[in-house]
């Protein structure tokens, strides 16, 4: 604690002011910040992954990719042709993930710019309803503005 006192001429007896002194505490403060900062451990910002491993024969079989386009109107097309409906779409997409994760073809889904949402995610949604797990979305280069 310091003790200021006023020197002054006068005869009245002089005011006592008594002041915590701040330094020390705030010394204390930012040597207690310090040693957390530094005892914090570094945070790895790591994200696992599980990523295909090599075949044991070390042979990797590449099967053409299955393309499946929803044009506007929500008609699919399954490698160019055009399937009558969902079902016909179900069922090709149920001979795919019938094969072992290993033998199944990719398959690359290309929607139309002004197809609805609804009718892409159906599509998804039966993929992974059934069993595809090679699917991905191609040609979003479009939707870019």
């Amino acid at each position: 604690m310091g003790m200021n006192m006023r020197s002054g001429g006068s005869t009245a007896a002089p005011d006592v002011m008594i002041d915590m002194n701040m330094t020390p505490l705030i010394d204390v403060m930012l040597v207690l910040i310090i040693m957390l900062i530094i005892t914090i451990p570094i945070q790895n910002h790591a994200i696992s992954l599980n990523m295909p491993g090599e075949p044991p024969n070390g042979h990797i079989e590449r099967l053409d990719p299955v393309t499946i386009d929803v044009d506007f109107d929500g008609t699919m097309l399954w490698n160019g042709v055009v399937l009558p409906d969902r079902h016909a779409m179900e069922a090709m997409l149920q001979n795919i993930a019938s094969a072992s994760t290993q033998t199944q073809p990719e398959v690359h889904l290309r929607p139309n710019k002004l197809v609805s949402y609804k009718s892409v995610a159906a599509v998804m949604a039966s993929a992974q309803r059934l069993g595809v797990t090679k699917i991905g979305l191609v040609g979003n280069e479009q939707f870019i503005h």
